[in-house]
């Protein structure tokens, strides 16, 4: 079995997306926390030196890094062949989740999340209301791409799953609420064993 290490912190999204993934998929792994309020400057050396941007999360594998959440998921499912990515179809599959939710619900969710921590600070007049439009936009196709299936990749979760979690499971503190067809689908999520809060994703050590 290949050593796993992740770096991250719990307030990432996108380190979550991550960090469920390799619970969905069974893989052991350390977990390292990485002060990401910080300035960069002050984040550990062997972190900065393996992620460009000093930024979560970063998946090392035999000591290779892997950076962006997105590529990460993609990795884990055809390295290891696991959430989506047994099948050519079910790797197409994620492959479109998560194109899809990078330019979509994963940019609008996590920006309102940051005005409201912030109070509107730094936003343009009218960017959140247009971000609220594409929320608004974005539920209509998430009901679209969930189809009759409990997850967006049928029966069982995958990648696509992982990386649409990573700020859905924060939508109230973005001000924002669920459709109905969304809060069954965070509901089954929750209620997934592998699923963990992002404090016990990642402790502080």
């Amino acid at each position: 079995m290949p050593q796993l290490t992740l770096f991250g912190h719990p307030d990432s999204g996108h380190a979550c997306k991550v960090a469920l993934a390799l619970s969905l998929a069974g893989l052991e792994h350390e977990t390292i926390w990485i002060d990401i309020w910080a300035d960069p400057a002050t984040r550990p050396a062997a972190f900065r030196a393996a992620s460009p941007f000093a930024e979560v999360p970063l998946l090392q594998i035999d000591g290779t890094a892997f950076t962006q959440s997105g590529a990460i998921l993609l990795e884990i499912a055809t390295r290891f062949q696991c959430l989506g990515g047994e099948t050519a179809d079910g790797l197409r599959r994620g492959r479109e989740l998560l194109m899809w939710e990078a330019n979509r619900i994963g940019m609008c969710v996590p920006q309102l999340k940051e005005a409201r921590r912030v109070n509107g600070d730094g936003f343009p007049d009218g960017a959140l209301e247009w971000l609220g439009m594409r929320y608004a936009s974005d539920c209509e196709r998430f009901a679209i791409l969930l189809g009759d299936g409990a997850f967006f990749h049928g029966d069982q979760p995958g990648i696509g799953d992982c990386a649409i979690w990573g700020y859905t499971q924060w939508l109230s503190e973005a001000g924002l609420s669920p459709t109905s067809i969304m809060k069954e689908w965070l509901d089954r999520m929750r209620a997934l064993d592998a699923m963990k809060s992002p404090h016990a994703f990642f402790p502080k050590a």
